[in-house]
């Protein structure tokens, strides 16, 4: 009662009067000691659940960033494959503005799984206008032609096929030959006698004959010639022009010819391919 009695009359005198207020004040430096004294368990309690908190915070943040950073990736790769793609088509098409005769750009939608055979199929068919035997570019020159035509696809057969040989001419000295394919990404020019003109790095394009490829059209690169007099022959062999194995695009060739010939809505036209025996090629 008397401790109470004490506070009462101290609350009155400290409300009413100033004469309490240096023991009040230093009452306050003790006692706010004592609240920060007695507050540290909070603060320890508190920074451990931050610290917990922001690690997740940072785990799942690092999980989004490197989620984030995959697709970024991904859309980077795609970017340049577009790209790629971009600088592909503008080069088809600059290609197609040399070209006189009607033409139309297909894309390869699959390869023929035979080891064996040099087959592509494209995204055009019968209903497109294309034919059996119909030529067949990239940008950078003749892939080879059509040999079998659905309504909405085609297969076309590579020249470097061992069933496939196309006339040529050597561009710098007019030299006629036949071009056959070796099964590899190289082409064996047959029946060039031993004394002709013919050497490394001449450029060998379509000379027209059988009707089939129009001319003028690059074919290959001369990259091996050999001499040897025991035969009545050269061996020479050369790399084709076009990038058969990087092509996404090609262009179907319609020659002046042939655009008659093109068959209306469902029908085909069959042509024999350009495909020269053996015994025809022989001179």
């Amino acid at each position: 009662m008397a401790l109470v009695i004490l506070s009462i009359i101290a609350m009155v005198v400290d409300a009413r009067f100033a004469v309490l207020k240096p023991v009040r004040k230093q009452i306050g430096i003790v006692t706010s000691q004592l609240y920060s004294f007695t507050n540290i368990p909070n603060k320890v309690w508190n920074t451990i659940q931050e610290q917990f908190s922001s690690h997740s915070e940072l785990l799942v943040e690092n999980e989004r960033l490197k989620a984030e950073s995959l697709l970024l990736e991904q859309k980077l790769q795609k970017l340049a494959a577009l790209t790629e793609q971009n600088v592909r088509l503008r080069e088809l098409l600059n290609s197609s503005t040399l070209v006189d005769e009607k033409v139309a750009v297909s894309e390869l939608i699959g390869i023929d799984p035979n080891p064996n055979t040099f087959r592509y199929l494209i995204d055009k068919g019968s209903d497109d206008g294309v034919f059996i035997g119909q030529p067949v570019l990239d940008a950078k020159g003749i892939m080879g032609q059509v040999v079998e035509v659905m309504p909405h696809s085609a297969w076309i057969l590579l020249i470097t096929d061992t069933t496939h040989s196309i006339p040529i001419v050597v561009n710098r000295n007019g030299l006629r030959a036949i071009a056959s394919g070796t099964g590899e990404d190289l082409l064996e020019v047959r029946f060039v006698p031993e004394n002709e003109d013919i050497k490394q790095g001449d450029l060998l394009v379509s000379s027209g004959l059988g009707g089939h490829f129009p001319a003028g059209y690059p074919v290959a690169i001369i990259s091996h010639v050999s001499h040897n007099n025991a035969t009545p022959f050269a061996t020479v062999y050369a790399k084709p022009t076009a990038a058969l194995n990087r092509s996404r695009y090609v262009l179907l060739i319609f020659t002046s010819v042939q655009q008659h010939l093109t068959p209306t809505k469902n029908q085909t036209v069959v042509n024999e391919p350009a495909t020269i025996t053996k015994q025809e090629a022989a001179p």
